[in-house]
């Protein structure tokens, strides 16, 4: 998760709206230690349904920005893809855990065949995940993974490490081996593990092949689009010598390029995720690359296997599933740019690595305690 955003609101389609008590909340659609095996769950077992109507959820952090709304499109792919699946997309307008927990708890009364859940404060949900699986609701975690206490098998996510590690690589492409200076790192969510993860990958790289650089951070770099803007305008005005600001957020990506449009300065950038936005900027020189969790694989990812559980009557996986991650740079970006341009474009783009990793499902179990 990422975990961070973000730009231009997107306009979603409604497949639902779910009320949490004194607060406004939007539904939105994509139109927005152990080992792995598999766990038993109602439905799962004793022969599947191919063609009972089937009622799932899909619960996400926020409406507001990229890297979420991502992962709701790849999960209402799965859901029109397989064609009689109700899905109950919801998530608060801005990173809200408790609203998000009443969502959830909306999800457990009306998706009674499957939950997919990502969420950017997983211990607020120990209790209620546990609800839900005391009622033999079939989950997947995805993008973040269950927390401690849950019995939730499934864990659709990147290696978050791996991530980090892939950005600094693409980073140290452009900087001399005896480069000097400083280099000014963000994190959109302070004490959120998948972005500590991803940071430290990316210092990793840094320390080890660029040692005569000075990393600062991470800093405050806030998620939503207009406070992550004002605070990377902030840590860019303390910062005058930096030869890059690194982000390993969403967001990231859209206000450091607008930065050096604004102000002038020459330096580096560079980020995770790929929103719009971002995704010019990698064409157009002004970041040097992107690394992408892939979130709308790992939305489909987990849909589908909560919906293949139902239909064919097989237990969900239990484990760690990693799609893996890819790096946008000036090489590709045109051909990442062309696949995000709608719901059909990029249904064709990753029919392939679909196809792919459900034929060999254990090239990509390992057991959950060991996601990074």
């Amino acid at each position: 998760m990422t975990a961070g955003p973000r730009r231009r609101r997107r306009k979603f389609t409604a497949l639902s709206i779910l009320t949490a008590s004194a607060i406004a909340l939007t539904a939105c659609s994509s139109g927005p230690s152990g080992s792995s095996g598999s766990q038993e769950t109602a439905g799962a077992s004793g022969g599947g349904d191919a063609k009972k109507p089937l009622k799932m959820g899909f619960i996400y952090a926020t409406s507001t920005q990229n890297p979420f709304q991502e992962m709701a499109f790849g999960a209402k792919a799965a859901a029109d893809q397989d064609g009689n699946v109700t899905l109950n997309q919801a998530a608060p307008v801005g990173v809200n855990g408790p609203a998000q927990v009443q969502l959830f708890q909306s999800a457990i009364r009306n998706s009674p065949d499957g939950i997919g859940l990502e969420t950017l404060t997983p211990d607020l949900f120990v209790r209620p995940i546990n609800q839900a699986t005391d009622q033999n609701i079939p989950m997947a975690a995805v993008d973040t993974a269950p927390p401690p206490g849950t019995k939730v098998g499934l864990f659709v996510g990147n290696s978050n490490t791996e991530l980090g590690v892939a950005l600094g690589e693409e980073f140290i492409k452009h900087v001399p081996e005896d480069a000097t200076g400083d280099v000014v790192i963000g994190n959109d969510i302070p004490g959120l593990q998948l972005l500590n993860q991803r940071i430290e990958g990316l210092v990793s790289v840094i320390k080890a092949k660029r040692p005569k650089l000075t990393i600062k951070g991470p800093f405050d770099a806030k998620s939503e689009p207009t406070d992550n803007f004002n605070a990377w305008q902030g840590i860019v005005k303390a910062n005058p010598k930096a030869i890059a600001f690194l982000g390993v957020g969403g967001q990231d990506g859209v206000s450091l390029p607008l930065i050096k449009q604004q102000t002038g300065r020459e330096f580096l950038a560079g980020s995770a995720d790929i929103p719009p936005e971002a995704l010019q900027a990698v064409k157009k020189g002004d970041l040097f690359a992107l690394s992408s969790p892939e979130h709308w694989l790992k939305g489909y990812i987990a849909m589908r296997l909560l919906i293949d559980s139902k239909r064919t009557g097989k237990p969900v996986p239990t484990g760690w599933w990693n799609p893996g991650t890819l790096v946008v740079n000036k090489d590709n970006v045109d051909e990442i740019i062309k696949r995000q341009t709608d719901e059909a474009s990029r249904t064709a783009y990753f029919k392939a690595v679909v196809d792919k990793q459900l034929a060999d499902p254990n090239t990509y179990l390992k057991p959950i305690g060991q996601a990074n």
